[in-house]
C-alpha cells in the first residue's frame, strides 16, 4: 500500500521532482567549483610558505634563523663583557667633583679663592686649592684616598670633598 502511494506521488509530481533534482545538482556543482577555487588559493599560499623566500624550504629558513640567533647571542655576550670592562674602567675615572669659592682674607672681596675636589668612584683623587691675595696667589693640591687625606685639610677643602661625595657640584657654583 505504501509503495503504491509513493509511485502515485512520483508519477503525479515527476516533473517537479526532476526540476528540483536538477537545481540541487547545479547548486552542488557550483559549491564544488567554489571549494576547488578556495583549495587552490590555500594550496598556493601553503606552497609559498613551505618553499619560502628564494625557493628555500621552511626548514632551511628555520635552521638559518637558528644560526643567526646563536650569532646574536654571542654578540650580546661580547657586548655584556665589554660593558663590564667599561664599568670597571669607569670606577677609576673622575666621577665626583665638589667646588667651593670663598674669601681667604677678610679684607678681600669677590670670593676669588677656591677649593675643588676631584674624586673617582672609590673616593680617590685630589683636592686643588687656590688662595688669592693682593700681593701673592698660591695654588696647591692634596691627595685624597677613600675620601680622606693624610695632609691636614682646611674647612673649605673638607666642604669641597663633602660636596663631591654628595654630588652637590652644580648647586654651589
Amino acid at each position: 500500500m505504501r509503495m503504491e502511494y509513493v509511485k502515485q506521488l512520483i508519477s503525479l509530481y515527476n516533473m517537479e521532482i526532476v526540476i528540483g533534482l536538477v537545481i540541487a545538482i547545479i547548486i552542488l556543482f557550483l559549491m564544488n567549483i567554489f571549494s576547488a577555487v578556495r583549495i587552490s588559493k590555500i594550496k598556493k599560499r601553503y606552497n609559498a610558505l613551505v618553499r619560502g623566500k628564494d625557493n628555500a624550504s621552511i626548514e632551511d629558513l628555520l635552521i638559518r634563523n637558528g644560526h643567526e640567533i646563536d650569532d646574536i647571542k654571542d654578540e650580546i655576550a661580547n657586548l655584556q663583557k665589554r660593558i663590564e670592562e667599561l664599568d670597571v674602567k669607569l670606577t677609576f675615572a673622575v666621577q665626583k667633583v665638589g667646588f667651593i669659592r670663598y674669601n681667604a682674607f677678610a679684607d678681600m672681596g669677590s670670593e676669588l679663592s677656591f677649593s675643588i675636589a676631584i674624586l673617582d668612584g672609590f673616593l680617590n683623587g685630589f683636592v686643588l686649592t687656590s688662595i688669592f691675595g693682593r700681593e701673592q696667589s698660591v695654588c696647591y693640591a692634596k691627595s685624597i684616598k677613600n675620601g680622606k687625606s693624610v695632609y691636614p685639610l682646611s674647612a673649605e677643602e673638607i666642604q669641597a670633598i663633602d660636596r663631591a661625595i654628595k654630588g652637590d657640584f652644580y648647586n654651589n657654583l
